[in-house]
């Protein structure tokens, strides 16, 4: 037996079970309709939420910084690698935000693993985390030497009890998702803050889904719920409603000072281009001028949602525009995405280690860019493959 057989044993495992991933090639831009595998299908699975991804305002000052600083910094952060381009976007996200200062990054992936090993890095320190937090979240835990605690989800009396049991920690950090990636439900962050106040815990949220679609001009979680200055450190991607790429910590000058210091992924890793930067600052600006597009994502989310509901489809509990169409069995799922592709609808189906096993879903997100024609034309094809498969009645 070779010793790589293993891998041979898990993909055809993986097969078996409905949980091997087809990872389709996108060839266009994204948009409401994009090019998959040589096909025009109506996009029902990006992150882009606001459509920046190809906003001619974003493309015009990404050629611009491309013509200036060229393609990529050639250093990290620390040493070479900080353009005055990486100051002005920590500025305009400071104000957006209304914080006193940010550090970009890489992404927000790696801000996580930035944050978490930095502000608990000892065996005598405990991270407090919900049981369904992004693997990112995961990971920076796992970097860190501090104890894990798990609570269940969004349930802030088991984390007010675990508090309880670690109250003479070292230090204490909470860490929630602000919006969870799979089911679209948000954290009870004004809950958690209390509670975590009581027991002089930091608290982290990482709002990697909230960004440009929850609280004022899609300022966040913690503007939705008004905690500004009792939120800690708010982690923040650029890759999803932002469009572009990257990621950020906002917080306290305080805090910003000490992570320039200890953040790993900004001592060790090269910064992001300055065309991407510079994308990134045109999408704030045009956040910070009109919440237009905001206003038409949430217009658009409750129409599919309420629509869906009444076709017989099971949403989950969703509180945002991630929208799960809840399968149950991995390999329906994958056929239900499968027969979507075929009639024009780019839907993936979402299966175990992603989400528990027996809750497969057909993972929808919905954007500012598709018209009530799109969603229109989304719906009938969920309707007619829906009955066929007997997913709905």
């Amino acid at each position: 037996m070779g010793k790589l057989d293993f891998i041979d044993e898990e993909i055809e495992r993986l097969k078996e079970q409905g949980l091997y991933n087809i990872i389709r090639t996108i060839e266009s831009a994204q948009g409401a309709w994009i090019i998959v595998d040589g096909k025009k299908v109506l996009n029902l699975c990006s992150n882009n939420y606001l459509g920046f991804a190809n906003h001619p305002k974003l493309k015009e000052k990404a050629k611009e910084a491309l013509e200036k600083y060229g393609v990529g910094p050639a250093a990290v952060r620390s040493i070479a690698g900080t353009l005055d381009l990486h100051l002005q976007l920590e500025k305009k996200l400071a104000q957006f935000k209304k914080c006193e200062d940010t550090l970009s990054l890489q992404s927000g992936f790696v801000c996580n693993q930035a944050v978490i090993p930095a502000i608990c890095p000892s065996e005598e320190d405990v991270i407090f985390t919900d049981r369904l937090n992004h693997a990112s979240i995961i990971d920076g835990v796992r970097l860190s030497k501090a104890k894990r605690v798990i609570y269940e989800h969004l349930n802030v009396d088991d984390l007010a009890q675990h508090l309880e049991e670690n109250k003479n920690a070292r230090r204490k950090l909470v860490v929630t998702d602000g919006v969870f990636s799979m089911d679209g439900d948000t954290a009870p962050l004004d809950k958690i803050v209390e509670v975590a106040e009581k027991y002089d815990a930091i608290v982290m949220v990482d709002d990697a889904h909230g960004e440009g679609v929850l609280g004022s001009y899609g300022r966040g979680i913690t503007d939705h719920f008004g905690l500004h200055g009792r939120v800690d450190i708010e982690i923040g991607t650029l890759s999803k409603a932002f469009g572009v790429v990257g990621g950020y910590i906002a917080g306290t000058k305080k805090m910003i000072e000490y992570l320039r210091q200890k953040a790993r992924p900004f001592l060790f890793s090269s910064a992001v281009t300055a065309a991407d930067v510079a994308a990134c600052i045109a999408a704030v600006e045009i956040l910070e001028e009109s919440d237009e597009l905001v206003k038409k994502l949430w217009d658009n989310t409750r129409y599919f949602q309420r629509e869906m509901k009444n076709l017989g489809f099971d949403t989950g509990k969703t509180q945002t525009p991630i929208t799960p169409v809840m399968i149950g069995d991995a390999k329906l799922a994958w056929d239900f995405s499968k027969k979507l592709f075929e009639n024009d609808i780019f839907a993936q189906a979402i299966g175990y280690p992603t989400v528990p096993k027996g809750e497969a879903r057909i993972r929808v997100m919905i954007s500012a860019t598709h018209k009530r024609e799109d969603l229109d034309f989304a719906l009938e094809r969920f309707d007619r493959i829906g009955k066929e498969l007997g997913v709905i009645g």
